[in-house]
């Protein structure tokens, strides 16, 4: 696979979320809100590169009865490096967002790159697939995030953008939007928009049903 189809095919042809139904559990927990949603991107992004490039760094030297325990040190390690970071210079959003950062440590999309990527590849490519799931990954948190803030609570990161009617504006917000289960719905129709436009991305059913006897089918 060449560079350009190694940054870009995660964004959306293979994304992380849409496609392998992975990283769900932040995506349905923390985006009622656009400015979680970025800090979570970024983080988790951050986590992506940096454990990414240790990985491909020591791949030669791992013996596979300890691969495991190494890569998910160096990912928890990557994670409290980030978590140090935001209760250094975004205290508030360190309080908010400490749980769902920590649990970055069990992210599927990132110990999924260190074996599918890292383990295999040098540090341009590992860096470059890193960058490119970071991206696919935030693209849908973000979307999700706008539609979910902006129509729930009639704001995108604090700024007022649709009058509420006990405001003396026009729009009835729709707080069913700032619960979980509604990012799930959301998540849902974006699956099915992008395998609709792309049939193949569409998986195989995993049975055919048997065929009836000709007696019951008369019948």
């Amino acid at each position: 696979m060449s560079a350009k189809d190694t940054f870009i095919k995660p964004i959306l042809a293979e994304n992380p979320i849409t496609l392998h139904i992975l990283g769900i559990c932040s995506a349905l927990a923390i985006t009622n809100s656009l400015t979680s949603s970025l800090i979570m991107s970024v983080s988790l992004t951050a986590v992506l590169v940096m454990t990414n490039i240790v990985i491909s760094l020591v791949r030669r030297h791992l013996p596979s009865s300890v691969r495991l325990i190494v890569q998910i040190t160096i990912i928890a390690s990557a994670v409290a490096v980030i978590d140090q970071v935001l209760t250094a210079y975004l205290p508030d959003a360190a309080r908010t967002l400490s749980v769902y950062v920590a649990l970055i440590v069990t992210n599927c999309i990132v110990l999924g790159r260190a074996e599918a990527c890292a383990m295999k590849c040098g540090v341009g490519t590992s860096i470059l697939d890193a960058l490119g799931n970071g991206l696919g990954y935030s693209l849908i948190l973000i979307v999700v995030a706008i539609i979910r803030e902006l129509f729930g609570n009639g704001s995108l990161m604090g700024h007022r953008l649709l009058e509420l009617v006990h405001e003396g504006g026009w729009y009835v917000p729709n707080a069913m939007l700032l619960l979980p289960p509604s990012a799930f719905f959301i998540i849902g129709f974006l699956v099915w928009a992008i395998r609709s436009w792309k049939p193949e991305q569409t998986e195989a059913a995993d049975f055919r049903p048997a065929p009836l006897p000709e007696k019951e089918k008369r019948s």
